[in-house]
């Protein structure tokens, strides 16, 4: 999603450098027609977005896809202090069981607009509804009242 919206990088300054599973590179770059597929190839030619080398097979996550999957394991594997970056809510379910801390789109844009780095949340979040990734209307509108801009 944030691809879409040139948000990678506000990823960068926030968070210096990502860590992804090789399925996650495959799912976001395996297409360059897919949204943001081109946005995230620079980003791991840059170096600052890394492909993980280690797969972890347990716990088996079968109700998840290879990606999702595969970014909890390594957040158990990396242990307290990892924080994973997940939209797709059985696996935000899942993470929340696994007691790993998470943020999605929203909350990188809610980071974003807090630390300066774009000047308001709402063309955002417009702008992601028009690439076709949706959110909750009362999740964004609660955020824009709590960044005063409801």
């Amino acid at each position: 999603g944030l691809a879409r919206v040139d948000g990678l990088p506000w990823l960068r300054k926030l968070y210096r450098t990502l860590s992804i599973a090789k399925a996650v590179r495959a799912e976001a770059t395996g297409a360059r027609e897919l949204p943001g597929a081109v946005a995230i190839s620079v980003a791991l030619k840059q170096g600052w977005i890394r492909v993980l080398r280690r797969e972890w097979s347990e716990p088996p996550l079968p109700q998840l896809d290879a990606g999702e999957a595969s970014t909890l394991r390594a957040a158990i594997a990396f242990g307290a202090g990892t924080l994973v970056l997940l939209d797709d809510l059985q696996a935000r379910r899942e993470a929340q069981r696994l007691g790993i801390a998470m943020t999605g789109t929203a909350g990188i844009v809610v980071e974003a607009r807090r630390a300066g780095l774009i000047p308001a949340a709402r063309p955002v979040f417009a702008r992601l509804a028009e690439e076709g990734f949706h959110l909750g209307d009362d999740l964004v509108q609660a955020i824009l009242a709590e960044l005063r801009e409801g």
